[in-house]
């Protein structure tokens, strides 16, 4: 560690004794300042694919703050990057030598493991990133393609299914995944196969060809998906002339379609959502997102939590909630799981990001209210 101390010459005058205080003071933020400066050049560096001299440029800012954890992230990213497994080991173990909790940490330790292909290990480092965060859905992923790669097939479908529960991008990277080689002819995967399609056609793709493009399956697997989904009642099929022939399209079910909502193709191929009916009870709601602002603001961990179950419970506002903010309803579900894990610290973590949320739902229903009112 750097020890900058020089040697004094005599004591300072009576009148004289701030100003040492003050040079200090000054010397901490300018160290401070340094030390971001040189974090931000780093990952500058990252970005421009210039591993080597970013690894440089982050080990002179941990010359300043040995144990400033998200430099040590970045440092042990980069030599992982560049296949220094022992060294971004080293980096990992130090992080949690300092935070033995750190769910990043042991999950890219994790990742290490899997490239040296020690799969019991990164198994190991998987289960302790659930363990420090069990919403982490990145590590349950990574968990369930370490126990496909050891055979054990109905343990890895059940890591998968819960990662798709809080994330279900999840559900689309498994198709392609080669770690899933062992668990892919399984009833089990074909589900998951049912929910990537059935996704697909909520964001507005409805024919065949556009559905293989979106979901990556072969066409044969997302035809028995469509067909697994059409005697479930949760898709129908219709036909559309093309030229002289007519084609299939497929839809979601009118009532799937109320409940989770559709998202249609604008220009250029982006996006928008169309609300599948009008907001209900919008003052209580509105009243709500205030009540779950001051909460968050006040940093009331059991307030909170107990402000986002008027969210997520379908008999007060959680029908309206997935009718009108599907999204937004699941990351509060997420964060209030979140909350009863890791308390006043994740939410402290989180505390920006919560309020965007909010503040963009209160603006949507204010929106509506005022045309409600014309």
């Amino acid at each position: 560690m750097k020890r900058p101390f020089g040697k004094k010459s005599k004591e300072p005058k009576e009148e004289e004794s701030e100003k040492p205080e003050k040079k200090e003071i000054t010397s901490l933020v300018d160290s401070d300042y340094n030390r971001k400066k040189l974090f931000k050049r780093g990952v500058n560096l990252m970005a421009d694919e210039k591993l080597e001299e970013a690894i440089v440029v982050f080990e002179q800012a941990l010359r300043i703050d040995p144990d400033n954890i998200e430099t040590l992230m970045k440092l042990g990213y980069a030599r992982f990057h560049l296949d220094e497994h022992g060294e971004a080991l080293k980096v990992y173990d130090k992080i949690l030598d300092i935070d033995v909790t750190n769910p990043e940490a042991w999950n890219l330790k994790g990742l290490v493991h899997y490239e040296q292909k020690n799969w019991a290990k990164a198994l190991d480092s998987a289960e302790k990133a659930i363990e420090s965060d069990p919403t982490y859905g990145m590590a349950w992923y990574n968990k369930a393609c370490f126990l496909s790669l050891l055979n054990q097939v109905p343990e890895s479908l059940e890591a998968l299914k819960r990662s798709i529960e809080i994330d279900v991008k999840n559900a689309r990277k498994s198709i392609r995944d080669k770690d899933f080689a062992n668990v892919r002819i399984e009833e089990g995967f074909k589900r998951i196969e049912e929910v990537v399609v059935l996704e697909s056609v909520r964001q507005g793709y409805h024919t065949i060809g556009s559905i293989v493009w979106t979901t990556f399956l072969d066409k044969v697997d997302a035809e028995k998906a469509l067909r697994k989904l059409i005697e479930k009642g949760l898709i129908i099929q219709n036909e559309k002339r093309d030229g002289l022939s007519k084609i299939p399209i497929y839809d979601l079910a009118p009532n799937v379609a109320e409940k989770i909502g559709r998202e249609k193709k604008g220009l250029f191929g982006i996006t928008r959502k169309k609300l599948p009916k009008p907001v209900k009870n919008l003052k209580e709601l509105s009243q709500v997102v205030q009540a779950a602002k001051e909460s968050i603001e006040e940093e009331d961990v059991e307030k909170t939590i107990d402000i986002f179950e008027e969210f997520i419970d379908p008999t007060k506002l959680g029908e309206q909630m997935i009718e009108t903010f599907f999204d937004e309803h699941r990351e509060i579900r997420l964060w209030k799981i979140r909350l009863k894990d890791r308390g006043e610290d994740y939410l402290i973590e989180n505390k920006e990001k919560m309020l965007v949320l909010f503040d963009n739902i209160e603006a949507t229903v204010t929106k509506k209210l005022r045309n409600e009112i014309s």
